[in-house]
C-alpha cells in the first residue's frame, strides 16, 4: 500500500514485516539485562510501545553475550523522561534518552523516519545527515537504519522478532548488508564505511557486494568528518579484540590513510615491510591481551602507529644539528599535530606515548647508574615493551633487547607496581624475585 504524507512531499512503499514468533527464534529474556526488560515493561504498561533493538537482537540471535541494550519506542523523548526519574536526554543531532541504573544505561530513542518529512526537524546537506529528529513510526524506523542485520526488532508485547529488512536471513547466511543504496547511505554518514569494516569482521560475516564496491569508491568522503567522532571510531576499530584483521580490511579498502595519513605514508615507502610487521604485532599484542583480560592503553597504539614517521622526522632534524633527544621531542610535536587534526587523541594518550618515545633513546645509554634510574620510570615497562616489538619487527638495535632483558631480570624487585606494561613476551622467560616494599 502506498503511504503518502498530507504535504504530498514524502512517499514510498510501506512493507508488511515477517514476524518470527517466540518458538521460532532463540531469544530468551533470561538472557536480557534485567535493566532493559525494566525499561520495556514500563513503556509497554504506560501505553507505548517498546522492542529490543539493534545490536542486542543481532547477538542473542548468534548466541553472543550483548555489551549494552538499546530500547526504541514511539514515546518522544520528553514522555520518556516523565516515566523515569533516572533518565537523562543527550544528543541534538539525534535526542536520546539514558537511563541509568548503576552503572548500566539503557538507551532509548523514539522512532525516527526519513530525513527529509517536512514537518520533522531532519536536515541534510550535500546528502550527509546534519540534524536527524523526525519522528515515525517502527517501520520507517527500520528502513532508515544502516544495516539489515542491525533493524531487528524483539516485541515485548509477545516476544516475537519483526523483520522489515531480511536482517534475519543475513544473520544465517552471514553477510552484512546496507539497507537501501549503499552509496546514499554512505553519503548520508560517511561513518558507516568503517562500521562496515568493523561488523564484517566482529561477526566473521561477508560484506555484500553492493555494500562492498562504494567502499573502494567514496574513501575520501571520511576526510569530512569531525576528528572527535573519528576518535570514537579509533577506539571501536582497534580496542576492542579485534585490531589486526580490522587493520587488515581498512588497508584493503583505501580506509586507512583517513584516519592515520602520516602512517600511510610510512607504509606506502615501506620497502623491506618493517612498518607493517610493526603494526601488525603490536595490534596482535593488543588482541591477545584483551582476549586474556588485561588492560590496554592507547597510548601504546598510537605510539606504534606514529613511530615510523617521527623516527623519518626525528633524523631530519638530526642531520640539521639537533641533539638525539632534542630531535625525537621536536619531531613528537609534529607528527602528534598531524595526527590531531584527522583523530582528536586525547591529551592524557599522547603524554604517554611520548614518554615512550623518549625512553626509546634513553634505553641506549647503559652505563652507570642510568638504567637503575630508568627502572623506576612509570612507562619504563611499555617502553621496554615497545622496544620488544621492534627487534621482532626487524630493526636493528644490536644486542639492546637482550641486555635490557637481562637487566630486568636481575633487578625485577626495583620495578615499581605501578609501571604499565603492553605485555610483549620476552623471548626467555624472566624469574620471579620477591618484592620488597
Amino acid at each position: 500500500m502506498l503511504n503518502t504524507d498530507s504535504k504530498n512531499k514524502v512517499s514510498r512503499l510501506k512493507f508488511e514485516p515477517k514476524i518470527i514468533t517466540r518458538s521460532e527464534h532463540n531469544i530468551s529474556r533470561a538472557d536480557i539485562s534485567e535493566n532493559a526488560l525494566k525499561v520495556l515493561y514500563r513503556l509497554k504498561t504506560a501505553g507505548y510501545k517498546a522492542y529490543l533493538v539493534g545490536g542486542s537482537v543481532r547477538d542473542l540471535l548468534l548466541n553472543i553475550k550483548p555489551k549494552d541494550f538499546d530500547v526504541v519506542t514511539d514515546a518522544r523523548p520528553e514522555q520518556i523522561r516523565e516515566l523515569f526519574r533516572n533518565c537523562r536526554l543527550i544528543g541534538r543531532r539525534f535526542r536520546l534518552a539514558h537511563i541509568r541504573y548503576g552503572n548500566e544505561i539503557i538507551e532509548v530513542s523514539t522512532f525516527r523516519a526519513a530525513h527529509h518529512v517536512a514537518d520533522g526537524e531532519g536536515h541534510i546537506e550535500d546528502g550527509r545527515i546534519i540534524r536527524d529528529n523526525v519522528y515515525g513510526d517502527i517501520d520507517d524506523d527500520a528502513w532508515r537504519r544502516d544495516f539489515t542485520v542491525n533493524a531487528l526488532f524483539y516485541n515485548i508485547e509477545d516476544f516475537s522478532i519483526v523483520d522489515y529488512v531480511g536482517g534475519l536471513n543475513d544473520i544465517k547466511t552471514g553477510q552484512l548488508r546496507l539497507i537501501g543504496n549503499a552509496e546514499e547511505r554512505y553519503r548520508e554518514d560517511p561513518v558507516r564505511m568503517l562500521r562496515a569494516v568493523r561488523f564484517a569482521v566482529k561477526l566473521g560475516f561477508t560484506l555484500h557486494p553492493m555494500t562492498e564496491q562504494p567502499l573502494l569508491e567514496l574513501d575520501n568522503l571520511l576526510q569530512d568528518i569531525p576528528s572527535a567522532r573519528l576518535f570514537e571510531e579509533f577506539m571501536k576499530l582497534f580496542m576492542t579484540g579485534m585490531a589486526l584483521e580490522i587493520y587488515q580490511q581498512l588497508f584493503r579498502y583505501g580506509l586507512f590513510g583517513h584516519l592515520f595519513p602520516e602512517t600511510a605514508h610510512a607504509l606506502a615507502q615501506d620497502n623491506d615491510g618493517y612498518t607493517h610487521r610493526l603494526l601488525s604485532s603490536v595490534f596482535a599484542n593488543t588482541d591477545a591481551r584483551i582476549a586474556e583480560g588485561k588492560p590496554v592503553t592507547p597510548a601504546f597504539l598510537i605510539a606504534a602507529l606514529l613511530w615510523p614517521s617521527l623516527v623519518r622526522l626525528g633524523e631530519d632534524y638530526k642531520s640539521n644539528g639537533l641533539a638525539e633527544m632534542d630531535a625525537i621531542q621536536l619531531a613528537s610535536d609534529a607528527v602528534i599535530s598531524r595526527q590531531v587534526s584527522t583523530i582528536a587523541l586525547p591529551r592524557r594518550f599522547t603524554q604517554i606515548s611520548r614518554e615512550i618515545w623518549a625512553i626509546q633513546i634513553r634505553l641506549k645509554h647503559r652505563r652507570g647508574n642510568r638504567p637503575l634510574r630508568l627502572l623506576s620510570h612509570p612507562r619504563f615497562r611499555a617502553a621496554y615493551d615497545f622496544l620488544l616489538l621492534r627487534k621482532q619487527a626487524g630493526e636493528d638495535l644490536g644486542d639492546m633487547a637482550e641486555w635490557w632483558t637481562d637487566f630486568m631480570e636481575k633487578n625485577s624487585h626495583l620495578l615499581p607496581d605501578s609501571t604499565a606494561s603492553a605485555g610483549v613476551k620476552a623471548r626467555r622467560p624472566r624469574k620471579r624475585k620477591r618484592r620488597f616494599s
